[in-house]
């Protein structure tokens, strides 16, 4: 069974993050930010990405954040722009 709590959590965080700096965190900054151990916060990460009807992916072969709607951690054409500051990119 998924604990809902925690992938509330992981989402909260990876969106936060993507706000913030335009880049997607790490599975070990997933795990400090949630007081795990890296494996937990790389399980966190997958666990949250193999949802049935999860729009994001991981990057193949990899524990690394490709794309988390509606951002793209990769450089893509779509240019987000908010307030002067171009750190963004849109799926």
């Amino acid at each position: 069974m998924t604990d809902t709590s925690r992938l509330d959590q992981t989402f909260h965080i990876i969106m936060e993050r993507m706000v913030e700096t335009g880049q997607a965190p790490h599975y070990t900054e997933m795990a400090a930010a949630l007081g795990v151990s890296p494996d937990e916060g790389r399980k966190a990460v997958q666990e949250l990405f193999s949802l049935p009807g999860f729009p994001g992916w991981l990057f193949p072969n990899t524990d690394h954040i490709a794309s988390f709607p509606p951002f793209n951690n990769l450089p893509t054409q779509y240019r987000l722009t908010v307030d002067g500051q171009q750190k963004w990119f849109a799926q």
